[in-house]
């Protein structure tokens, strides 16, 4: 008889530990370990896989399936590929099993449906779910089970073209007497999920919740495991929702989709841009546009930025959607370069829309709002900015410049600020006036 092992895993980081801890030597997380149980069974091999050269393998089974959402299939790189093994995660309630429920719709057929194993909810709950969503796909076979070895074996006899696992913190392996939702129970159990997928060459998503702080629960290795991993994210307040890639073995993780949450499931954001800006004060000081890239799609962000006299004896700086580090240093040069004494001054900056900026492209646009805001003075609505600034004050060139100024010109803006470089070597865009900035400094005039 196989002999049971216990031991002890934290919660957070997967760390193993013969006795109990109260913090995490890996992590520093405190009571965080939970007691497993494991049994010693022997290791058999069960695979018939033999070396193959190189040259003889072709691509051309994993073709792409599209999802019939084209926002889905931006973020995928395309489309899904053949035993991929997609992780999703997101807050309660942002709209993961909708989205899911919605891609199957498209997908599944009477001849080859799709597997969507629930181990939340009902299938009368589904079934609820799909009415609101107005979908009555005969192809998507629910399964409420929780077990890996019963969803594979239900797999192999029915072979669906996809599979979605909701979620993996229910399902769990008869190979571990641990709880569900456990790390050892996760790990195994996506592991399992990702051998079948694999052998299979059937696309596997699974749902995962997050932890307070963001992260998907259970181990890092879990991300590890997978080949495509996607955060849901998006804020109660506000009805849209982007899907942004962490991991993506099959494309770019630069794309981000762009849905909005209505009554009858998700809706895509075609022209984001728009949507963004729809709400954007005009006559007001301190409101910048800025130009920042998502992969392959442009995207237009307006920067706020509220400069004013501190009541306390340390100026505060508070960020919202941009890296605070980043804007200290732009606020140093603002200072040490325009002679502008915003150091003694409480400044916010935030970026409208929900939206996180990371590159640099946008420190011109940040200068600008905080200029602005110091100086009291609107900037034109119809201008837009576009560089990135070094610790002497130069502005330097930044990538695809034309596809930003392309996209600006469907918006409706007139005139962009872009770095000089930028504007020797672009080709004629007409419809927009391309300013050269070689210096922060120029952008005063603007004001005067």
């Amino acid at each position: 008889m196989s002999k049971i092992k216990i031991s002890f895993v934290c919660q957070s980081c997967g760390y193993v530990s013969q006795k109990w801890l109260g913090k995490c030597p890996e992590c520093a997380s405190w009571n965080s370990f939970v007691e497993e149980k494991t049994t010693n069974k022997p290791l058999t091999s069960l695979s018939t896989s033999k070396p193959i050269s190189l040259d003889t393998i072709t691509s051309s089974f994993y073709k792409r399936i599209p999802t019939g959402i084209d926002e889905f299939d931006r973020v995928l790189g395309g489309g899904i590929v053949r035993g991929a093994i997609i992780l999703i995660g997101g807050d309660p309630g942002i709209g993961k099993s909708t989205l899911l429920l919605q891609t199957m719709s498209h997908i599944g057929d009477k001849d080859k449906p799709v597997l969507y194993v629930s181990g939340e909810e009902s299938p009368e709950q589904i079934h609820l779910r799909a009415e609101r969503l107005n979908i009555n796909s005969s192809g998507i076979v629910i399964y409420p089970e929780t077990l890996v070895e019963s969803i594979i074996e239900e797999c192999l006899k029915i072979r669906p073209q996809c599979v979605v696992i909701d979620s993996i913190q229910t399902v769990y392996t008869q190979d571990l007497v641990s709880a569900p939702g456990s790390v050892g129970q996760i790990r195994e159990s996506a592991s399992k999920l990702m051998f079948f997928g694999k052998r299979q060459n059937i696309p596997v998503f699974i749902i995962g919740h997050v932890t307070k702080e963001g992260a998907i629960a259970g181990p890092r290795v879990l991300e590890h495991i997978v080949d495509t991993v996607l955060y849901f994210e998006g804020d109660s307040g506000h009805s849209y929702r982007i899907l942004r890639t962490i991991k993506n073995r099959f494309g770019s993780t630069n794309e981000i989709g762009i849905f909005e949450m209505t009554d009858k499931g998700l809706d895509e954001v075609k022209n984001p841009s728009e949507i963004l800006l729809s709400e954007r004060p005009y006559g007001v000081s301190g409101s910048a546009v800025v130009s920042s890239m998502r992969g392959t799609r442009p995207l237009l962000v307006e920067i706020q930025a509220l400069v004013s006299p501190t009541p306390f004896g340390i100026p505060r700086r508070t960020t919202v959607g941009i890296d605070q580090n980043r804007t200290n240093i732009l606020l140093a040069v603002i200072e040490k370069r325009l002679g502008l004494q915003v150091g003694v001054m409480d400044i916010f900056i935030n970026v409208a829309g929900g939206i996180k900026l990371q590159e640099p492209a946008v420190d011109l646009g940040v200068v600008s709002a905080v200029i602005s805001s110091f100086k009291d003075t609107p900037i034109d609505a119809d201008a837009i900015f576009i560089g990135e600034v070094g610790l002497s004050g130069e502005v330097r060139a930044v990538s695809q410049c034309d596809v930003r100024l392309n996209e600006a010109l469907k918006v409706g803006f007139k005139k962009a600020y872009i770095p000089f470089g930028n504007k020797e070597r672009l080709k004629g865009i007409e419809g927009i006036e391309a300013n050269g900035i070689k210096r922060i400094d120029e952008i005063l005039d603007i004001f005067a």
